[in-house]
Formats: structure tokens, C-alpha cells, sequence
């Protein structure tokens, strides 16, 4: 496929595929995701971050000093229109063991869900337990999920206006009904990389039909928000998933997080003192900023700035 772009194409695919393992090694080794003689079902769904989530992990598996072993499993839900042959082809071309679970949670979701009304939570249950069933099924010891950073981020919101707590989607974590471990190798990744590396990549993308056309689902007005702070102030996104990764529970309010009713003068200063107001560095990341990143910000500026004129 490469052999077919231009050198810029294939100097920034080069560039991505660098930093998107760079991304996916890290957080497979800080959270310990994948051990010696694991058996790791991928989910593939058809989108850019699952097939971007396969193409990685075949790459680190061929270099890892450990033995794993890879299956893709796609569920087909019986979407009207669904392509059934693009992903066995695409597999079979791959050289990938996989396995195609055929089950009509479709025509469920349209049984049960009121026209105009949410379905990605009722969708998102039963697929779910197919996938758990399924991996019993197979052996495997780890569910790998394309969740990225950016979607870790967009939880962490959802979560924070509409639910009451200050959670996000774990990058490992037992499954809800403990038989099985779900890791998320793509926690690291950018979604903007994610996306620029499948538009090169050319994977044959499958459309979601099912909540395709529920724009206006929370999930995708908080994405919509973050895209637009990436955009005006760059390397917030950085810092906040940074701040995901830095708690400090004695300046929170959760009391079953921290003993707030032990404390007294003698227990000394904890984590800073009481420093709320006082005015704190800010850091912008700036290192952090790719090229890719600089060069979508210019040219999202230059636009504005044309529409001004």
C-alpha cells in the first residue's frame, strides 16, 4: 500500500506508526496488559481504531521478547447492509487467525429502543456478553478494546456532568462479570493520529448504521468540545489526561478516598498545604505537540482567519 503514497505520505506514515507504538508499548508496560502466553482477543469493529489497534499489536507482537498469541473476533450484529465480506477478506490477507460471531442484536435494539431514543447503552450491554461468551470460548486470557486517549478523556467528562463521579474507562480492569480481563492498548493514542494514520493506511472502514445517526448523543457533543479546546489552546487534552494519571485524594472530597475526620494540626502538611488559590505554573506540554498536531492547528487558523477576511 505504501509503495503507492507520496514520499510526504509515507514520511508521515512512518512518523505515525513511530509514535502509535511508541503510545501502545507504553501503556502495555506500565499497566502490565500483556503477559508471556497470553491469548489476546481483539475486537474488531470495522472502525479506524480497532483495525488500527490489530495492525499495532501484530507489529509489537513480531517484536516482543515475550509469546502471545493474537485472534480477531468481529461481531456481526446484522446491520441492514452490513458488509459481510470485507472483514473476513481483509483478515484472510492478513494472515490473522479471526472469528466472525453472527448474532441479530440489531433487530433487538430496535425492538426494544423507542424510535429517537439512545442505543448505544442497550447495544453496548449485549454486545458485551457475546464478547465475554466469546472469548471463554477461544481461551483467551485478555479482551483488547480500540478505546483511545481521547475517549478515556470524553468518559472522564460524561462522567463528571451527567453521572456524578469522577471515573473514566480503565486502560486494564477485570470485566463486569470477573471471568475475563479488558485491556485498552490504545489509552495512550491521540485520536487525531489514530485518524490520519487509517486515512494512509486505507483500512476498509465499516460505517456504524445502528447510532450513526444520533449526532446529538452526549458522548459525541463532549468529543465535539474537546476537539474544539485541542484546537484553540493546544496541549490542554495533554494535560488533562496527565492530571488522570496524577490524584491527589487529600484535595478532593471523598471521604471513603481519604480519612478527612482524622485530621488535626499535629498531622502536619499534606500533599502542599491548603493551596487552592494560590497561583500555580501552568505547563502547556508544549514537547508534547506533534508536528502533525502544528500543522493541523495552522491550517484550522488559516481557515478562520479567511472566513474573517
Amino acid at each position: 500500500m505504501s509503495d503507492v503514497l507520496s514520499k510526504k505520505q509515507q514520511f508521515s506514515l512512518k512518523k505515525l506508526n513511530k509514535s502509535l507504538r511508541k503510545s501502545t508499548g507504553q501503556a502495555i508496560a506500565d499497566y502490565n496488559m500483556i503477559e508471556d502466553g497470553d491469548r489476546v482477543m481483539v475486537c474488531l469493529s470495522g472502525g479506524k481504531d480497532s483495525f488500527t489497534m490489530l495492525d499495532i499489536l501484530l507489529e509489537l507482537r513480531a517484536a516482543a521478547p515475550i509469546h502471545f498469541e493474537i485472534i480477531a473476533v468481529n461481531l456481526d450484529q446484522k446491520q441492514p447492509d452490513f458488509p459481510e465480506h470485507i472483514l473476513p477478506e481483509y483478515l484472510q490477507k492478513l494472515g490473522v487467525d479471526y472469528k466472525i460471531v453472527e448474532e441479530d442484536t440489531y433487530s433487538i435494539v430496535q425492538d426494544k429502543i423507542p424510535e429517537g431514543k439512545t442505543t448505544c447503552s442497550l447495544c453496548s450491554r449485549l454486545r458485551r456478553g457475546i464478547l465475554y461468551r466469546t472469548a471463554k470460548e477461544l481461551g483467551a486470557t485478555k479482551i483488547a478494546l480500540g478505546h483511545h486517549r481521547d475517549d478515556l478523556l470524553a468518559t472522564l467528562m460524561l462522567n463528571m456532568f451527567f453521572g456524578g463521579k469522577l471515573k473514566s474507562m480503565p486502560a486494564k480492569l477485570v470485566s463486569d462479570n470477573g471471568e475475563h480481563v479488558v485491556i485498552r492498548p490504545l489509552a495512550y493514542c491521540k485520536e487525531k493520529e489514530i485518524e490520519a494514520y487509517a486515512k494512509l493506511k486505507e483500512y476498509p472502514i465499516i460505517p456504524c448504521n445502528l447510532c450513526g445517526s444520533q449526532p446529538n448523543l452526549q458522548r459525541q457533543v463532549t468529543k465535539n468540545m474537546l476537539n474544539e479546546w485541542d484546537v484553540k489552546f493546544p496541549g490542554r487534552l495533554e494535560t488533562m489526561f496527565t492530571a488522570m494519571q496524577n490524584v491527589v485524594p487529600s484535595h478532593l472530597s471523598d471521604t471513603a478516598l481519604f480519612n478527612f475526620k482524622e485530621i488535626d494540626k499535629s498531622s502536619g502538611v499534606i500533599d502542599g498545604g491548603d493551596i487552592a488559590f494560590d497561583k500555580e505554573p501552568i505547563k502547556h506540554h508544549t514537547e508534547d505537540i506533534t508536528p502533525i498536531e502544528t500543522e493541523y492547528y495552522q491550517q484550522h487558523q488559516a481557515v478562520k482567519i479567511k472566513q474573517l477576511i
